[in-house]
């Protein structure tokens, strides 16, 4: 069976200032990536639009209808500091939860071995009530809550290697021992959290915090020693990816010093658990990587990892 690759257009006018790192330039960029020839055997689909029960499965009611209502007819509306809503950025997001979403009913279904969600804006920073850091929607825990609903999955595990913490994700399943969220980032960073002692009420919470200048030595020892055994522990259902590249060498938003090579090599190390536990289901959506350089070479990098294992 081959990859997935979920797309979508609308990814395109979710449309943020001037000079703000998430830009829709993010996507150009893996659009071209994946016009390469070695690509060219990847499964493709358009993200259909994320249904209203499964986004209210992870936020309120109240709080979906308050975010649609606050998407402006024309320009920018700040949700905070670094957290914009343009006209076309609900539809967007709600694109990003959809394709999420469909490729998890492509896995679980047996269409296709694994998936990547390349759609923005990003989710992980986004809590229950509280949309932040770019994120909208948390769009990883709503999948994994309709992988749960949908198909009756027992346990859904999370890696998130982007150089930020997932506050929203941990926030939201930070009382389920049914979700196990696994994070590694660089420390003191935004958003502040992640602190190895940040355990959820079950253990099933785990953080593996690095320090700025760690490189992909660092990195490993993190994945070996802390992340990989838990999930491995864990023996998930289905294995769910945010794949930030922002700790990429070349990115100017954090200070680690990983190159692509980093992450085929976690792909691959979470590719096995997977083939262990959960016969091969993973679903990866896109999270940060704002140097279009590192993150084309790195997404590169973790798709063929998807791919050819």
């Amino acid at each position: 069976m081959s990859t997935l690759l979920v797309t979508h257009p609308s990814g395109l006018n979710h449309l943020t200032p001037l000079g703000h790192p998430e830009r829709a330039d993010r996507l150009r960029a893996l659009d071209r990536v994946f016009e390469q020839e070695k690509f060219f055997l990847m499964a493709r689909d358009l993200a259909p639009r994320g249904a209203r029960e499964d986004i209210i499965r992870v936020h309120p009611a109240d709080f979906v209808d308050a975010m649609g209502e606050a998407t402006p007819k024309e320009g920018l509306v700040r949700i905070d500091s670094d957290t914009v809503l343009s006209p076309g950025s609900w539809e967007a997001a709600l694109r990003a939860v959809g394709g999420c979403c469909f490729a998890v009913d492509e896995v679980m279904e047996g269409k296709v071995s694994n998936a990547f969600v390349a759609m923005r804006p990003p989710g992980h920073h986004c809590e229950t009530r509280k949309p932040m850091g770019f994120c909208l929607l948390n769009t990883i825990a709503v999948a994994a809550r309709h992988a749960q609903a949908v198909y009756g999955i027992e346990r859904v595990a999370i890696m998130d290697f982007d150089v930020h913490h997932g506050n929203g994700t941990q926030e939201i399943f930070w009382n389920d021992p049914t979700v196990m969220y696994c994070s590694t980032h660089e420390m003191p960073l935004y958003p502040g959290t992640g602190e190895v002692s940040e355990t959820g009420v079950a253990g099933n919470i785990v953080n593996a915090p690095l320090r700025s200048g760690d490189s992909g030595e660092q990195f490993k020892e993190a994945m070996e020693s802390r992340v990989l055994p838990r999930i491995e522990a864990f023996a998930p259902d289905l294995i769910l990816i945010s794949a930030g590249f922002d700790g990429h060498v070349r990115d100017p938003v954090a200070s680690l010093c990983l190159v692509e090579g980093d992450f085929a090599w976690a792909t691959r190390r979470l590719m096995e658990v997977a083939h262990r536990k959960c016969d091969g289901r993973i679903v990866s959506l896109l999270e940060g990587g704002y140097d279009l350089t590192g993150l084309s070479t790195s997404a590169a990098a973790h798709v063929s990892a998807l791919m050819h294992g």
